[in-house]
């Protein structure tokens, strides 16, 4: 089946939907799916981000090991 005849057939679920507890559930996944991934950050997590693309764009590079190594 292909991805717009299984939107339709979403749309014509939702809207015979009559359970509302199921409506508040889509209209979660809706709103988490709305987010900024980056607002999902912790501050350290950005602060991170942004020294590691400070560094490479005055072409300060580390290796790959030492970079994960950090995150484990």
């Amino acid at each position: 089946m292909d991805i717009q005849a299984e939107k339709l057939e979403l749309i014509e679920w939702l809207a015979n939907l009559n359970d509302a507890s199921v409506i508040d559930k889509i209209k979660a996944i809706k709103s988490r799916k709305d987010l900024d991934w980056w607002e999902s950050l912790s501050e350290e997590q950005k602060q991170d981000i942004e020294a590691g693309i400070s560094d490479l764009d005055s072409g300060r590079k580390k290796p790959f090991n030492q970079v994960i190594g950090k995150l484990r």
